[in-house]
């Protein structure tokens, strides 16, 4: 019988090894930044043509290569950091396998030209798909220039997997802005289909944070600094004021190599505790100076994720060193971006004294997404999962109570389009604005029976149901009604769009610019319109009829926060997330008095939902309360 068993070619190989280091043309930026900043260069120019898909090219005046050192750069696990097996648990440089560049050149056509500054000529090497192809000696400028096109040339299947320009672009921006944070004092430029999107200056790193994030962060910094003799904690938080919904920017890094570590996410909002909103999350960057023979960052390809061999200590240190800062952060005066205080040159900081009960180590997991009531429902526009039986049954609730007519005037601008008589699902339900005939409004209200309901500081309905009370949380109810009128007009693109007189212009994030052009079909079936406007800006020329005048800034940012909160916690496909994200933004402006008009017809159009009962995240709208709970309650007093 044969031996079946041989060796794997090089080029087989090194594309196993590219499909964990080179997921994605973000992957490619990350690994040639760190190369970048291994040679020691002062100035880093990111060139990327459609998403990295076309090209990634990134200049350095660092050391350079000699023409052998460049041609061995190619071989795998060639590399000048570790020599031997105690070497790995020192380790201070961004890269050291030794499989990146292979991986890269597997997949790609790679140029590369590097002089060091004690040769006279450089050396120009070209790869395609892990075959080489020519090295020559050429003239070029000082340190090392690294081109890399038409990513996943060779392997088509991996090419396809590959999402949209905008998603693309918006990994590489995340990973741009990671590196740029960890090394202030480097000089960083990104063009993205040759429009400059960042000119990051060498600097402090509160003026890094600004450059990158905008001007509002100025004022939100509050200096963390703590020392001990186990790690060293210094960077800044933002101030409990400026904490934000979802997860917003947040970054650890460890010996200036960004983590994710949920742990030690855990550790920073234990010190918020009590001074930010519920399910807010305060802006952070963080750095850990801590002896590399304390960690293990071989892990994983990425090297991302760490360990610590005493995780609890680390914790309590952090959280002790946030704390601090957040205590004192009202005494701090306005950071000076002229004053030379980098972290280099701190020499005073506090000590550790804070001992926080011990944490279990299952803490780790807080972070897993919850899977909400009505994740696991159908999707809306599905009417297999309508029981009318049990639509009858929310009637049933209201027997015997009077019906009314209401005054031919009124203010209401909230309305549906299916009347309580009429539960199809393909009527869907619509807003109209204040400009409608309100001679259309009094016939639907003509025919809402009248409720036994009144409204409790402005937030809470009680209805007199048939068989006791029933509580509804008005926001959430009205949540439901908006999400199911917004994620039919997204599917069925049949929204309304009012123009705005004045338009207004928005500059937005990087990141946040490269996500609304993803999704820019989905917001406008909302009932936006808008364009772009120059370098990450929008015009916005139109609004749903709902959205209030003077606010299109405030909810447009509010549609993408929420967006980004629930891409990161729930995984939604864009449908479902515009849709999700605008009811939840929108159904806030809806706390307030209502009339008894309102009242009554919010009820009816909340049993016309298809899930009356929950949000779209699966948060309760209503209880009732039977006459034995609410006799038990008084006979408890």
């Amino acid at each position: 019988m044969l031996d079946i068993i041989h060796l794997l070619p090089d080029s087989i190989a090194n594309q196993i090894a590219a499909g964990e280091v080179v997921q994605r043309p973000a992957s490619v930026v990350k690994e040639l930044l760190e190369n970048s900043i291994d040679a020691r260069a002062n100035t880093i120019q990111l060139i990327v043509k459609d998403a990295g898909r076309t090209l990634i090219q990134v200049i350095d005046d660092g050391m350079g290569m000699s023409a052998t050192d460049a041609r061995m750069s190619f071989e795998r696990h060639a590399t000048s950091k570790i020599k031997t097996a105690e070497d790995i648990f020192a380790i201070r440089t961004m890269g050291f396998r030794g499989e990146a560049l292979a991986s890269i050149a597997a997949v790609a056509q790679v140029e590369l030209r590097t002089r060091r500054l004690v040769d006279e000529v450089g050396t120009m090497i070209r790869i395609e798909g892990s075959e080489f192809k020519n090295q020559e000696s050429v003239s070029c400028t000082k340190g090392t220039n690294f081109q890399v096109k038409n990513l996943f040339f060779n392997v088509p299947a991996r090419r396809n997997f590959l999402k949209s320009n905008p998603v693309e672009m918006k990994h590489v921006l995340d990973e741009f802005q990671r590196v740029a944070l960890a090394h202030p004092n480097i000089t960083f430029t990104l063009y993205h289909n040759d429009v400059e999107v960042y000119n990051l200056p060498a600097g402090k790193l509160s003026r890094r944070i600004v450059d990158i994030f905008g001007k509002t962060y100025r004022e939100q910094l509050a200096t963390c600094e703590e020392e001990t003799p186990f790690v060293n904690v210094e960077g800044y938080v933002g101030k409990p004021e400026s904490a934000k919904k979802g997860r917003g920017e947040q970054f650890f890094f460890v010996n200036k190599r960004f983590i994710k570590h949920n742990y030690l996410h855990h550790a920073v909002l234990s010190a918020f505790e009590a001074t930010i909103p519920e399910g807010s999350s305060p802006f952070y960057v963080l750095f850990l100076e801590i002896d590399p023979s304390h960690i293990d960052i071989n892990i994983h390809p990425t090297k991302t994720e760490i360990k610590f061999d005493d995780e609890r200590a680390v914790y309590a240190i952090i959280r002790s060193a946030v704390r601090r800062a957040i205590g004192v952060y009202n005494l701090t005066p306005t950071i000076d971006f002229e004053s030379d205080i980098n972290f280099g040159n701190i020499t005073s900081t506090s000590r550790f004294t804070d001992n926080p009960s011990p944490i279990n180590s299952g803490i780790s997991d807080f972070e897993k997404p919850r899977q909400s009531a009505s994740s696991s429902l159908p999707p809306v526009d599905d009417d297999s999962f309508r029981d009318r039986s049990n639509t009858e049954n929310w009637r049933k609730l209201f027997e015997g109570l009077d019906s009314f007519k209401p005054n031919n005037q009124t203010n209401l601008d909230f309305h549906a389009s299916a009347t309580q008589r009429d539960f199809q699902r393909d009527e869907p339900i619509t807003l109209g604005s204040k400009a409608n005939d309100i001679t259309d409004e009094s016939r639907r209200l003509a025919e809402v029976k009248d409720i036994s309901a009144i409204q409790v500081q402005n937030r809470f309905i009680v209805a007199q149901a048939k068989s006791g009370l029933m509580l509804i949380d008005q926001r959430a109810a009205y949540e439901r009604i908006l999400y199911e009128k917004y994620y039919n007009n997204v599917k069925n693109k049949n929204s309304f769009t009012q123009q705005l007189l004045f338009p207004k212009t928005l500059d937005l994030h990087p990141s946040d610019f490269q996500l609304v052009m993803e999704i820019e079909d989905e917001i406008k079936a909302l009932g936006f319109s808008f364009e772009e406007f120059g370098q990450n800006t929008i015009k916005i020329t139109g609004v749903p009829p709902e959205v209030q005048e003077e606010n299109e800034k405030e909810i447009f940012e509010g549609l993408v926060h929420q967006f980004k909160t629930n891409q990161n916690d729930l995984h939604l496909d864009s449908v479902e997330n515009v849709a999700r994200s605008f009811s939840k933004k929108s159904s806030a402006k809806y706390i307030g008095e209502l009339s008894k008009i309102e009242i009554n017809l919010l009820i009816h159009q909340l049993f016309e939902t298809a899930v009356p009962a929950y949000t779209p995240n699966g948060e309760p709208i209503m209880t009732i309360l039977s006459l034995e709970q609410l006799a038990e309650l008084i006979l408890k007093k």
